[in-house]
């Protein structure tokens, strides 16, 4: 076990949290022990990954479920990619519209991009980042970004009520740090331990409890733009990489948990992708006489997926397609839509 990724999940985690992390999780073994004195990018990284998962765990019982369920039989989940869900919008408060909100993150932590892919019938564009040092082991992310401006007048409006009100929760130190990061590779372990629960902290809500007409008024164009309303840049599915996402798939329905019907299948043939369907969970809007209601609404979701390896492979590149596919992208984001 590396213990700058144990020392910085004790940071932002329970000691019972991190203990079943470390047991659940695949950890890089290139990272080494690790120097205390020292974090490098590739381990705060792992930190931070582990860490959401964590926090997605904790929200989607039908992921908890699951992944009781790995540790019971003594198996390991390898952390593929979390998405999340931007709005590219001018008017988005405080906060950097669309993904500029987290490439500042992403970057020092040593990702790049990946591939993008527009994702026309939802009005959304998807980018996969990378993680330079070990972008097979270290999870991904998918980052998608909507656009109000494909949609109508009243839609752009509400859109700028809703998240016009967020507020940045990088500090100046944190940014501090993240240049730090980015310029030397590493951070002092104590400046790195202070550093990931800010990090955790930008994967949530960042705009204010939305009125009910607003969110209705979304649903209505957009259930991906209602779902960020109500959850915010939190991770919309965390995704493990399975051998057989089919057996996998059949195993949890004979289960009788609530998995996606079919597989999606990438244009190549390689990456072939299910879900559960996102966990139902209650939110609070304004109502319009100013009072509090409570609406069941989707939350997050956990996904499966299986990469099958490059018919060729140059030299220090991946084995396995780390790529994406739009249409997969599009059919897995049904799975909020449907909740």
């Amino acid at each position: 076990m590396n213990q700058n990724i144990r020392d910085l999940l004790q940071a932002t985690c329970t000691a019972s949290a991190v203990d079943q992390l470390v047991r659940l999780m695949n950890i890089p073994g290139g990272l080494g022990p690790g120097d205390t004195a020292a974090v490098t990018r590739a381990e705060l990284a792992q930190a931070l990954n582990m860490a959401l998962f964590a926090d997605l765990l904790a929200r989607v019982t039908s992921a908890r479920a699951y992944a009781d369920d790995v540790l019971a039989a003594g198996g390991r989940v390898q952390f593929d990619h979390g998405a999340l869900r931007t709005v590219r919008w001018p008017h988005s408060g405080a906060l950097p519209p669309g993904e500029a909100a987290f490439t500042r993150i992403l970057k020092p932590l040593g990702y790049r991009l990946n591939g993008t892919y527009p994702l026309e019938r939802i009005g959304m564009t998807g980018r996969s980042y990378a993680q330079a040092d070990a972008p097979e082991e270290i999870a991904q992310y998918f980052v998608s970004e909507f656009h109000p401006e494909r949609f109508s007048a009243t839609l752009q409006s509400t859109v700028t009520k809703v998240i016009g009100t967020s507020t940045d929760p990088l500090t100046p130190q944190a940014l501090a740090w993240l240049n730090e990061l980015e310029r030397d590779g590493s951070l002092p372990s104590a400046s790195a331990e202070a550093l990931l629960p800010v990090l955790v902290g930008c994967f949530a809500r960042q705009h204010a409890r939305p009125c009910l007409a607003d969110y209705e008024a979304l649903l209505a164009e957009s259930a991906e733009m209602a779902w960020i309303a109500t959850e915010g840049n939190a991770f919309n599915h965390a995704t493990d990489r399975v051998d057989d996402v089919y057996a996998v798939a059949d195993a949890q329905r004979a289960l009788g948990r609530s998995i996606k019907e079919s597989v999606e299948v990438s244009k190549s043939g390689r990456v072939k992708q299910t879900a559960f369907r996102a966990d139902p969970v209650q939110r609070e809007f304004i109502a319009a006489d100013g009072s509090t209601v409570t609406r069941t609404v989707p939350g997050s979701f956990y996904e499966f997926i299986t990469r099958d390896a490059h018919p060729h492979v140059s030299a220090g590149q991946p084995a396995i397609d780390l790529g994406f596919d739009a249409g997969n992208a599009t059919g897995i984001f049904k799975m909020t839509a449907a909740a």
